[in-house]
């Protein structure tokens, strides 16, 4: 109550919508139908959506590679990184970059921007071009939950 006084109502909807986007596992897929079901403009909610959960690529990739640093000096920790990287190898070299973009757009549980950028440091992807695949990822995942949203709702209203 104290929040909508200071913020307003329409503040407090973006911040909700903001911070579902950056959440693992919510994402796209809670923040949009979220925003929605709050009132706001469709169109504002996928904006904002959109861009939160692209942004949380820059934390996940670039603290990653902080972390990684130091988890060199951890024998075990690095031969299991190492390890992964190996494994996934393959398919790497099959779908290459591109093969983030339709993981991370398919709105399930544990694809996402989260797990695309994860896959992208696995693999050394440079950042930009991962952050240009992941961002297209994310902008198809927003329309369709954001088209699946509005469907729903004109059917059940």
């Amino acid at each position: 109550m104290v929040l909508c006084c200071v913020f307003g109502d329409d503040m407090i909807n973006e911040l909700v919508v903001i911070l579902l986007s950056v959440i693992p596992i919510s994402e796209l897929r809670g923040a949009i139908p979220t925003g929605i079901a709050l009132g706001m403009n469709p169109l504002i909610v996928f904006i904002v959506a959109v861009i939160f959960n692209s942004l949380v690529f820059f934390p996940i990739y670039f603290g990653l590679e902080f972390f990684y640093e130091h988890l060199r000096k951890n024998n075990f920790m690095h031969k299991q990184i190492e390890r992964i990287r190996k494994k996934g190898h393959k398919q790497m070299e099959k779908y290459g970059i591109w093969g983030l973009i339709p993981f991370v757009a398919i709105p399930l549980p544990l694809t996402g921007a989260w797990t695309g950028t994860i896959i992208a440091w696995l693999f050394d992807i440079e950042w930009w071009k991962s952050f240009i695949v992941i961002s297209i990822g994310v902008t198809i995942a927003g329309v369709i939950v954001t088209l699946s949203t509005i469907g729903v709702l004109n059917i059940i209203w």
